[in-house]
């Protein structure tokens, strides 16, 4: 099988990678994530015309990409440059309003594209431990429409999304796969609070609290108590986004010590010349280029069956917590004490390595669902 991305794919990483560089340089970067708002409008904007949304999505939803491999040259791109932009939210979101909305509801899309629209993904809750199905917001009827109550956790820009894709349950025990409704709740909704905090990697993040929030029958998407296929393919379109974007971090990461190797002297010798540095920066490549087959794998089943997907996404993600982690703490090390500082980018992509791993399942949660899933084929 080829891998090699398309001519269209390699130009829109090339003109990704340069808008980045230029645009979003470091210390610029550093000013966005720590700021009140957690991310820049102008380049959120940018993003739009450059067609950097549009690329996750398909031609059908109003988009020219869609495909695993379009998410992946994106979001590494994006994990080189430390983007705290909502794209992950879009993602998912959208994938959501994508595979289980209606005509009126898929509208919706042209905006999130177009940037005048943020989305966001609002389905983990303070007690799911990853745990997909977990969901204990409930879901009542009240005359043609909806009555929500309960709150959801670490949704990432929550603060300043203007359309919510939430989840929660109309039916069911508190972690049945059946009972699951996915809902559409614009921001100003009342009953809907959002408190917003930073994010030790950069960015913000939010805690929903839903108290009696009302809803039409129209913010009802896809079936009833139907949600958690919809709600698996939009998390799995996350897991790989994340994947890819850990890949840009490590590529970023590595880098940066390979440089900091070849420049850095002790003794008055190349620390760079050093066998035993020499050995752990030859290990670190391999498992970087492991990390790297894992995301292609991922991105090439993501719209195969669903054990060949969920399976290919769970060692993909499995593989980069493991190897995001080991990355981080080989760069500092190879550092030294500078690769701590606030000041070195070094430190933040360490920072955004790990946090990576706890995001939509760490290491040891998908390694476990890799091993339910096989029992599944053997099966």
């Amino acid at each position: 099988m080829n891998f090699e991305h398309t001519e269209d794919r390699r130009m829109l990483a090339d003109s990704l990678n340069r808008f980045i560089a230029e645009q979003y340089a470091f210390d610029k970067r550093d000013r966005i994530a720590r700021s009140a708002q957690g991310f820049s409008t102008e380049i959120w904007q940018q993003f739009a015309e450059l067609g950097v949304i549009g690329a996750l999505f398909s031609e059908a939803d109003g988009g020219f990409g869609g495909a695993g491999f379009d998410v992946a040259v994106v979001f590494e791109s994006l994990g080189r440059g430390l983007v705290v932009e909502p794209l992950l939210g879009a993602v998912m979101a959208g994938e959501a309003i994508s595979a289980a909305g209606d005509d009126a509801q898929k509208a919706q899309l042209a905006d999130i594209i177009g940037g005048t629209t943020i989305a966001a993904f609002a389905h983990d809750e303070p007690d799911a431990h990853y745990e997909l199905a977990r969901v204990q917001t409930r879901a009542e009827r009240s005359g043609n429409g909806w009555v929500l109550q309960g709150a959801k956790a670490v949704v990432p820009q929550g603060e300043q999304a203007d359309l919510f894709v939430v989840s929660a349950r109309s039916s069911g025990a508190a972690d049945s796969e059946a009972g699951i409704s996915l809902f559409l709740v614009p921001a100003k909704t009342p009953g809907l609070s959002v408190r917003g905090c930073p994010a030790i990697d950069g960015g913000r993040v939010a805690e929903l609290t839903l108290d009696g929030v009302t809803l039409g029958a129209d913010a009802l998407l896809g079936a009833e108590g139907q949600g958690h296929t919809t709600l698996e393919r939009a998390i799995g379109r996350g897991v790989l986004a994340l994947c890819a974007e850990s890949l840009g971090a490590m590529e970023a990461a590595k880098t940066a010590t390979l440089d900091y190797l070849r420049t850095r002297k002790q003794f008055g010798t190349l620390i760079g010349s050093f066998q035993a540095l020499q050995h752990r920066m030859a290990d670190l490549l391999l498992e970087i280029e492991q990390a790297r087959s894992a995301v292609i794998n991922a991105a090439a089943a993501i719209d195969a069956d669903r054990l060949t997907r969920e399976r290919a996404l769970s060692a993909a993600k499995f593989s980069i917590g493991r190897i995001g982690t080991l990355v981080a703490e080989e760069s500092i090390q190879m550092h030294g004490g500078i690769g701590m500082t606030w000041e070195l980018p070094l430190a933040h992509y360490a920072k955004r390595l790990v946090m990576i791993d706890h995001q939509l399942g760490d290491e040891d949660h998908h390694l476990q669902r890799y091993i339910a899933l096989g029992k599944q084929v053997a099966a």
